[in-house]
């Protein structure tokens, strides 16, 4: 499993401030251990920025991805085919619920937010699509065809995960991890303010990765994944 994202940061420039973007690649591998696949300055979160991050992994010997989540990020979906077609897409769940919910007036957040959290409650993918129709209903009746729309137009692509073992579900269909690893970026950067290159961004997010992992991930066990081998097993002898 791999989960990509990109994390944005002040860069002063010629006395002005600008934006630039680190792109951050995490994976889980076929012992259940994460690690920071890598991590590279990116001109935008755009096609050609993600083209060039994930040929890097390609090149450095990344294979046998079985699913990629991330957000419906600028470019990223539409270059991921090229470099690992054998695997599924997996777009955040949660990612894609505050794209349903930023057109919901604040009253109804709650209760709107307890019906989408019921169509991923769901034990297929069938279900989960049955779900969300009525999901769809439901809001229209509430006078809210906005987000019935972008609920309807979205959800298969937040089921990928429903191919791959329970026991793995509510960790492969968010890009929760990578966010929490992406806070405790910015905790740090925040207090450097604007970087004078994107050079000097790049490695601070670099020996900030290097930290956690040698300090919090290097002997811990994030999965097992034992259901997924057997799975695999069962499918190739079926």
């Amino acid at each position: 499993y791999i989960f990509l994202d990109g994390i944005w940061l002040k860069m002063s420039w010629g006395g002005e401030v600008q934006s630039v973007s680190v792109l951050v690649a995490l994976g889980v591998d076929e012992e259940g251990y994460r690690d920071v696949l890598g991590v590279a300055l990116g001109c935008r979160e755009d096609g050609e920025s993600w083209r060039s991050f994930l040929r890097h992994l390609k090149e450095r010997g990344l294979s046998g991805v079985r699913l990629v989540t991330s957000d419906k990020a600028l470019g990223l979906v539409e270059v991921l085919g090229e470099f690992f077609p054998e695997a599924l897409w997996q777009r955040c769940v949660v990612h894609f619920e505050r794209n349903v919910l930023k057109d919901i007036p604040r009253n109804q957040m709650e209760p709107v937010s307890r019906m989408l959290r019921a169509v991923y409650a769901q034990e297929s993918r069938e279900e989960a699509r049955t779900k969300a129709k009525a999901v769809a209903a439901q809001l229209r009746e509430r006078k809210l065809a906005s987000a019935a729309r972008t609920l309807e137009r979205g959800i298969d692509e937040t089921l990928s995960y429903y191919a791959f073992p329970g026991s793995h579900w509510r960790k492969i269909r968010t890009n929760n991890t990578l966010e929490r690893l992406n806070r405790e970026i910015r905790r740090r950067t925040n207090v450097v303010g604007s970087f004078p290159d994107g050079q000097a961004a790049l490695m601070l997010v670099a020996a900030r990765l290097r930290y956690v992992l040698s300090h919090q991930w290097g002997t811990r066990k994030y999965m097992n994944m034992e259901p997924l081998h057997e799975a695999e097993i069962q499918q190739s002898a079926s």
